[in-house]
């Protein structure tokens, strides 16, 4: 580009993963053995890198490509932007490579589909004066059709159909040079940054004419108020005095967003589009420039099109050079995920939060994805995708809750570092890595407290998984692993007397007794503070214990009369898709049993579990070894598993919490074949945190056990509170 140099590039990243493998039985005694055997296996995985580089250090950035990135079948760096052509001489020196010039627009829209698609919160409006500057957008499962205006020297305005299609519908030569020009010649100022910096200072109406100043107020037969700009620059032609440079700079910035957001409304309009995307270089996350051009186009539109920026803009025209170079690998074919530990983040537009950082207001400076292993699509059954929020609240908008959820995971950090260390007993440097991960996770939750829309929308899900992505930099795949394995050994024993107490009741009793018994499992949730110190210091505390522990009915939510009432009188559901929480005791005494019921109802079963491990959530091969071993003591799982009523799948996360806007796609291909009509999700993550309000176009149980006092309150509940939704689709 113009100021910085974008560079994209894919590399393989080696690490840890646990994996679980069922031990060969024959003939041995089984009854003192563990359940399955743990290994950690080294994995190779795929990874996408963006770093910025200010173009006056480019030589800096040729010699890391050169020391990092270059190997011998290198033939050809994807180059695209001005800086191709200024830069081309100088980097087939430096490299010793041939630079191959991609065309800039078809770059800059292959980037910004990329992102649109594979990052969640990349969208947002900016909101001067409210408490939170960026207001985050979900993404709408279909993307297209949206105006890109990208506003660099001058302006261009792009209409995007599809994947490949696209044109140019328009533009202006009154862009970001225009600002920065005729700013020069105005202030004598010849930097861009410092030119948007007078005009944060500067006052407008001092230059520029305004309504009022023509018809002494506001103009009522057309309905213009007094504070209009009738004329940018207007008072210099007639005011006899000098006017200040912040003055002008300002007056300058208004005219030129002005006239740049009236042009876009009218494309927009032209070509029935809602979705208008902001980008280039006068953009690049300046909030007086988002500011000016959020008003212009509220004020034209009359607030029907909202301006909409991108977070990591910067990088969109290095994105599609690099996917135009990586075509014949089809990048577009896998989901991504942004790392979280590898990604620097939003910076803050507040002057007084890390100075040293200022010197690129608002800019991203690192940003990596992690290739996911299958691709991810919505769960079929959501009732709008469009508008479909997985978190239940919002921390970047809640201050209060900000602040008790940020404490609570920084008081919970030593005691998930210890974890991670005691994971590992025979590695020489557990304790080493452990320190490096705390340190790196309390460093993302103070950027957090000055930034908390560093990475997109705050919720607690996102201060989960951001802790997981920082276990699993440094080497801890799975530090529950060992306590899964021995709470699935303990659970597996009880669950044939767990069987028979439940088949001796009458069936309204058992029906009962089985909410009930999945409620005491979800109790065992080593994420929650309440419990991991009730089970660390009472070893003996177990699934009756867990019972009596539970609120009294009624409860917090409570329709467990109309789920009985269903049962009673309608036809037994054709499919039921469960997402399990817990290991142990939940899985083994909880949900199958409940499982168990509804097969012997009639119901076809798809249980979900997470594809990699967080917390002592259950993973999917976990509860593959688990199942069997169920299978072997009860005929009812064994026959369902034989004949594929019961099917075992995984969900494509590895988050305590559950985001049904990224499934495994193989889940939704299942959703859909089995027709299923009912989804049961259960525990905090994924039915409080997560999905508390997410609708479905099926009837759905959503239960849970409060194990934090502070969300008990803010529910109106105490700890152990339950909520048990049953949820029937409006027809």
């Amino acid at each position: 580009g113009g100021s910085l140099t974008k560079l994209a590039y894919y590399s393989t990243v080696q690490h840890k993963v646990a994996r679980v493998r069922s031990f060969d039985h024959s003939g041995k005694d089984i009854e003192n053995e563990p359940l399955y055997e743990i290994s950690v296996q080294e994995e190779i995985t795929a990874r996408l890198h963006f770093i910025k580089f200010e173009n006056t250090y480019i030589e800096t950035c040729l010699d890391f490509i050169k020391d990092h990135l270059v190997n011998t079948e290198t033939k050809v760096i994807k180059a695209t932007g001005g800086g191709a052509y200024k830069f081309k001489d100088l980097i087939e020196k430096k490299l010793g490579l041939k630079v191959d010039k991609e065309d800039v627009m078809t770059c800059l829209i292959k980037g910004c589909n990329f992102v649109l698609r594979n990052i969640p919160h990349e969208v947002f409006a900016y909101q001067k004066d409210s408490d939170t500057e960026f207001r985050f957008q979900t993404n709408h499962p279909n993307i297209f059709p949206y105006l890109l205006v990208n506003i660099g020297s001058g302006v261009s305005i792009v209409k995007v159909e599809t994947e490949d299609k696209f044109e140019w519908i328009g533009g202006s030569s009154i862009g970001g040079g225009t600002f920065w020009g005729l700013g020069a010649l105005l202030t004598k100022t010849k930097k861009f940054d410092e030119l948007l910096q007078l005009a944060s200072k500067g006052q407008h109406t001092n230059v520029d004419m305004l309504v009022k100043d023509v018809y002494g107020g506001a103009y009522q037969t057309l309905g213009l108020s007094g504070n209009l700009i009738a004329s940018s620059f207007g008072k210099s032609a007639t005011a006899d005095k000098e006017f200040s440079k912040e003055d002008m700079a300002k007056s300058l910035l208004h005219m030129i967003s002005n006239d740049i957001g009236q042009l876009a409304c009218l494309y927009a309009k032209l070509h029935n589009l809602d979705k208008i995307y902001f980008g280039g270089f006068f953009i690049r996350g300046h909030p007086v420039t988002m500011r000016t051009i959020t008003y212009s186009i509220n004020f034209f539109s009359k607030g029907e099109v909202q301006a909409l920026f991108l977070r990591h803009e910067g990088y969109l025209g290095a994105i599609g050079a690099f996917l135009k170079g990586a075509e014949q690998d089809n990048p577009n074919q896998y989901s991504w995920g942004e790392n979280y530990a590898g990604s620097s983040g939003l910076m803050s537009t507040s002057p007084d939060v890390y100075p040293m950082q200022r010197t690129r207001s608002g800019t991203f400076d690192m940003l990596e994805m992690d290739r996911l292993e299958r691709p991810l699509v919505n769960l079929p059954l959501l009732k709008d995708p469009s508008t479909y929020i997985p978190d239940t609240v919002d921390l970047t908008d809640d201050a209060m809750a900000r602040k008790y959820w940020l404490t609570c995971f920084e008081e919970a950090l030593d005691g998930v570092a210890k974890r991670a260390a005691a994971s590992q007993p025979d590695s020489v440097d557990a304790l080493e890595r452990a320190e490096k991960f705390r340190q790196k996770y309390w460093n993302k939750l103070q950027t957090l407290r000055q930034q908390p829309f560093a990475y997109g929308t705050l919720t607690v899900r996102s201060l989960l998984d951001t802790r997981e992505h920082c276990l699993n930099e440094f080497n801890f795949p799975d530090p529950y692993s060992k306590v899964k394995q021995k709470e699935n050994g303990i659970a597996l024993k009880c669950f044939q007397s767990v069987i028979e107490s439940l088949d001796s009741l009458g069936w309204e009793e058992r029906q009962f007794a089985l909410v009930k018994g999945l409620l005491a499992g979800n109790v065992f949730d080593w994420g929650a503070k309440a419990v991991s110190d009730v089970l660390e210091s009472e070893p003996q505390f177990g699934f009756e214990e867990a019972k009596s522990k539970l609120q009294e009915r009624p409860w917090l939510e409570d329709s467990y009369s109309q789920w009985l009432e269903r049962l009673k009188e309608g036809p037994p559901h054709k499919c039921a898709l469960i997402f399990a929480d817990n290991s142990g005791i939940d899985i083994i005494l909880g949900v199958f049993p409940f499982v168990r019921e509804l097969l012997s109802r009639g119901t076809e079963v798809i249980l979900a579990c997470n594809s990699g491990p967080a917390l002592n959530d259950v993973t999917y091969s976990e509860s593959l070894i688990v199942t069997e071993r169920i299978a072997a003591m009860d005929p009812v799982i064994q026959s369902a598993l034989k004949e594929e009523r019961l099917l075992l799948v995984q969900t494509g996360s590895s988050s305590p919490c559950l985001d049904l806007s990224r499934l495994d796609k193989g889940l939704a291909v299942l959703v859909r074949e089995r027709k299923t009509d009912l989804v049961i999700i259960e525990g905090m993550g994924r039915a409080i945190h997560t999905n508390y309000y997410a609708a479905l176009k099926c009837e759905s149980l959503k239960l849970a056990v409060i194990k934090n006092s502070w969300l008990a309150d803010r529910l109106g509940g105490k700890i152990f509170s339950v909520i048990f939704k049953y949820e029937v689709p409006c027809k």
